[in-house]
């Protein structure tokens, strides 16, 4: 059965923190609360641990994954960021957006879409997958978890580690968070275009 481990949500137990943090450096996925909905993630150079993640979403290689990053320093080191693009990303995080940029050489082609060499990006705002980041010291692969078949995210700690205790090393339950989607904007558009209209009001970043 997979770990749970109850953190608080604005000042998280830095050591249960690195202990969830040591599970997925052993190549384990983690469910953990953000600042839009529970996610999954992984290691971003773990190839078992990215198809483990694709699986129990039920995704293929056409779907982007989300990077997540401590702040705009490890976003410019899997992504090509121009002038324009950086002002609107240092804008816009931390918060509730995913952005599609081109990917760098750093990040893996398994990773990054097939066809378009691109991949999400994100700075969340959420204290606890903040300090998640902080203890595992890299960025992360993460994708909402959102139950194959369904469309609205998993939100109750509790019930995710029942459903998928043979699947997750660990939970990290923080509590319900918002349970509202990410708003996604494609970076790679002149101008930037609104893919999903989520939790982020492109209105804030000058976008309709």
């Amino acid at each position: 059965m997979s770990q749970l481990f109850v953190v608080h949500p604005e000042n998280p137990q830095s050591r249960l923190l690195k202990q969830a943090a040591q599970l997925l450096l052993d190549g384990g996925l983690v469910a953990v609360p953000t600042d839009s909905s529970y996610a999954v993630v992984a290691r971003l150079d773990d190839k078992g641990a990215a198809d483990a993640l694709r699986k129990l979403r039920g995704l293929d290689d056409r779907h982007h994954l989300t990077i997540l990053c401590r702040d705009l320093a490890e976003i410019s080191q899997f992504a090509r960021v121009d002038n324009a693009q950086y002002r609107l990303l240092k804008l816009a995080t931390p918060g509730p957006w995913t952005f599609i940029l081109e990917a760098s050489r750093e990040v893996p082609r398994r990773v990054s879409h097939r066809s378009r060499k691109t991949i999400g990006i994100r700075v969340p705002a959420h204290p606890v997958t903040l300090g998640l980041l902080e203890q595992a010291q890299t960025p992360l692969l993460s994708t909402t978890l959102i139950p194959v078949g369904d469309e609205i995210a998993l939100n109750d700690p509790i019930e995710i580690r029942e459903r998928y205790q043979h699947l997750l090393a660990a939970v990290i339950d923080a509590g319900a968070c918002a349970l509202e989607s990410t708003t996604v904007i494609d970076l790679t558009t002149v101008p930037p275009e609104v893919l999903r209209l989520g939790r982020g009001d492109p209105g804030l970043l000058g976008l309709d």
